[in-house]
């Protein structure tokens, strides 16, 4: 048995139908019951618990060869680092309980610093508190930024016609699909082939700048003229704020973004076979395009 924490999010749900397709048995938790009928449907065994909720994530793990553990978001959460730090909590307690062995735990690019990074550095609180656990053998992936990142710009395109962030223009750094992430998590999660506790970061294709990657993203939607503007802090952390963010959390990628444009997201493996992941910018913006054409926003 295989357990998948945020198993209905963009990545806990491309990991639970990987493993299904290849036979594997699969416990999908998630908080709603009716967000699991789906994978139900394919052949998942629903549990439904918060993650939060270390009793319930404990029975959840009894059983389990391998776990993969993440931290959902909760972007209405008033002191984000707090929820953060309950749910690891919670994980690392139900990890210990249930006497699981392997785990494969979602982290991010810059895991490895304490601070000045935003979101992230609750997870290098959470890698750290996993890696004091007693007999469990845990993989830390350290994923760049997701490209999905981007559709959340599809209103901003359809009634601004540009696209931007408070990242800069030119400043160069890998980007990845999901799919490339679920891939990786599903692999090690079926063959279990990591011991101790260890790191591996995930760079996507290649590396790329946010005024490259809006080029072909207009490419992808006829907009051949589509222009990047790097947002104020000030401006993003309000537009946040405005479309229902937390203001904890706006604050706290307005940190996040800042870390990124003063270089202290680097990479720390280098880019070399085991970090690259195939899926390119090109081959995601045919997904951006479609999900653009079918936005009513």
């Amino acid at each position: 048995m295989i357990v998948i924490t945020g198993a209905t999010g963009n990545i806990g749900k491309k990991i639970t139908e990987r493993l299904l397709s290849r036979g594997k048995k699969v416990r999908a938790i998630a908080r709603h019951a009716d967000r699991l009928k789906e994978l139900e449907g394919k052949g998942a065994e629903a549990f439904v618990g918060s993650v939060e909720d270390a009793a319930a994530m404990t029975e959840a793990f009894m059983g389990a060869e391998a776990v993969f553990t993440m931290i959902p978001p909760n972007y209405a959460a008033k002191d984000f680092r707090r929820y953060q730090n309950q749910v690891s909590q919670a994980l690392a307690e139900a990890i210990e309980k249930s006497s699981v062995k392997h785990v494969v735990n979602l982290s991010s690019l810059g895991a490895h610093r304490p601070d000045k990074l935003g979101p992230i550095n609750g997870l290098y609180d959470h890698e750290q508190r996993l890696n004091k656990l007693k007999g469990v053998n845990i993989l830390h992936l350290r994923p760049t930024y997701f490209m999905e990142n981007q559709l959340m710009n599809i209103g901003l395109i359809k009634k601004m016609g540009i696209n931007g962030t408070p990242l800069k223009e030119d400043l160069r750094f890998p980007m990845i699909a999901t799919q490339d992430v679920a891939a990786e998590a599903a692999e090690r999660l079926a063959k279990r082939d990591f011991q101790g506790s260890s790191v591996k970061e995930l760079l996507g294709q290649r590396d790329l700048t946010m005024a490259e990657a809006t080029k072909i993203f207009g490419a992808a939607i006829n907009k051949p003229d589509l222009k990047y503007v790097q947002f104020p802090y000030e401006d993003a952390e309000k537009a946040m704020t405005g479309m229902g963010l937390s203001p904890d959390i706006a604050r706290l990628f307005i940190e996040m973004n800042r870390g990124f444009n003063e270089g202290m997201a680097k990479p720390t493996q280098g880019r070399n076979p085991q970090t690259t992941t195939p899926t390119s910018i090109e081959e995601f913006a045919k997904k951006f395009a479609e999900i653009y054409k079918s936005s009513n926003n």
